[in-house]
This record gives structure tokens, sequence and C-alpha cells, in this order.
């Protein structure tokens, strides 16, 4: 978490996909790659909405502007990401605790990053598990 002027930046993480999410005293606008999220496809859209409309059920007021810049991973891990990132940021941003206890129940991943990587290919091989089959006939 970095301060910068009143607005906070924390991160988030998917495979390889990190969001870096900046958090300010706002209308309530939330972009993500600088596009508006209410642009994005409707599973995308809805993914995101969820940390926003718990914040605005038990804040009462959504007054924060979130921009959200996303790399790396494809497109769904950059939306886990970006989603991990907005609610860590509002927790982060309002202090709340019941927030946070609150979110964790309703999704355990949006405030606890999914920790699994690909495993590494095992040498010799082209796949990380079971080896190919060989008959010696």
């Amino acid at each position: 978490m970095a301060h910068n002027k009143g607005a906070l930046t924390v991160s988030g993480k998917r495979k390889t996909a990190i969001a870096k999410a900046t958090i300010r005293e706002g209308t309530g606008k939330v972009t993500i790659n600088k596009i508006l999220y209410t642009s994005l496809s409707d599973f995308h859209r809805l993914s995101i909405r969820e940390p926003i409309d718990i914040a605005k059920e038990n804040l009462g007021n959504f007054k924060f502007d979130i921009n959200v810049n996303v790399k790396g991973g494809g497109k769904e891990s950059q939306i886990e990401a970006s989603r991990l990132a907005i609610a860590k940021a509002i927790i982060a941003f309002s202090k709340s605790k019941d927030l946070k206890k609150i979110m964790s129940d309703y999704d355990k991943n949006m405030v606890v990053a999914d920790v699994r990587r690909k495993e590494p290919n095992k040498p010799g091989d082209s796949k990380a598990r079971a080896r190919r089959q060989s008959s010696k006939r």
C-alpha cells in the first residue's frame, strides 16, 4: 500500500496478472485500464461490481474513484486480479474491519489472493505431471 496526496494504491494478483488499484475521494467512477467498468462484458462487469455493491450496502455512501491498472495474464485473471485489488483498496481506504469480514464471508477470494501458480514442466517432458507412456514391444 502506498499513499500519495489523499490516494491509496493497493495491488491484487491472480496467476500472472497484477492489478494496481488507486483509490481516492470522488464520485464513484471505477475504471480498469482507463475503461469504465460498466462497458465490460456482462460477467466481468458483475464480478467487478460485487465488492463495490457490498461496500455501498455497508458504508452507505460510495464516494470513491478507483483507477485500476492491470497487466499480465489472460482476460479472466486480469478481471479477478482487478476485483481483488478493488476490494482490498476499499477495505484499506475505509479502514472498516466489519467490511473486511462481510466481504470475506461473501467470497474469500475477494480479500485473500489465490496463490496457486502453474507447476513447472518436468525435465525432458512437455508437461508438469504424468510422464508420456511408452511400450517396449
